[in-house]
């Protein structure tokens, strides 16, 4: 069993549970606005936005649209394409979830045992995400993660997003760590394994819906308290 010492972890739908923070959201935003009065349910609201972020969220991982774009045209487009007139959206939609979303505390099952498990070991936690800087540490303190990890790495902060190699690179030097040493644990097939793969880097693939795929990872795990079997 190869020896690890510095442990990178991906943050969103890895440890802090995204989708059920952002759920609760969007109800908020939802009963708030009285979208219902547009003749909209919550369930075709809440299922246009993830479509509508999630596209968004590609393209901002490929340089293809701006933080600032992104943030902008969200929700317009998610409304305008569920018939709402673009005058009649909330002026303040979109920075209200901004503000509401990263305070959510919800993390996946086992992360607070895993992560002091880890620690206990010896080993060195550290985050590396694509999430915006202004967010991510409020994230961090909503949810009790801050204490366990020594570098907290943004896109932002290195002027690259994963699966850029240049970002690994970056946050190996902001960790004083080696490739060789390192582990990164993430959901994301390109993003985190391809990225990490291509920096030299070992992998685990959080797969918590058991997805079929092809790619090659060191490691595959579907709950957390997997990682307690090789580290």
């Amino acid at each position: 069993m190869k020896a690890y010492r510095h442990l990178f972890f991906d943050l969103d739908h890895t440890l802090w549970d995204f989708e059920t923070n952002a759920n609760e959201t969007l109800r908020q935003l939802f009963a708030d606005y009285d979208l219902a009065r547009h003749g909209l349910s919550f369930a075709q609201f809440s299922q246009r936005y993830s479509e509508v972020n999630h596209a968004l969220w590609r393209l901002y991982q490929s340089n293809k649209v701006t933080q600032k774009q992104l943030r902008e045209v969200r929700f317009t487009r998610t409304l305008t394409r569920l018939g709402v007139a673009e005058a009649d959206i909330p002026a303040d939609i979109s920075q209200r979830f901004t503000s509401i979303l990263p305070r959510k505390a919800a993390v996946f099952p086992h992360t607070h045992e895993v992560l002091g498990y880890l620690k206990q070991k010896g080993y060195i936690l550290h985050l590396i995400t694509n999430g915006f800087e202004d967010v991510q540490h409020i994230k961090l303190a909503s949810s009790s993660l801050t204490p366990y990890f020594d570098e907290i790495i943004t896109s932002e902060a290195s002027g690259h997003l994963k699966p850029d190699p240049r970002m690994f690179a970056h946050a190996l030097e902001r960790a004083g760590a080696t490739a060789t040493e390192s582990l990164m644990i993430g959901d994301n097939l390109e993003c985190d394994v391809l990225g990490a793969y291509n920096a030299g880097i070992d992998q685990v693939y959080f797969n918590p819906e058991k997805r079929r795929h092809f790619a090659q990872t060191t490691y595959e795990i579907s709950s957390l308290d997997e990682l307690r079997d090789f580290l």
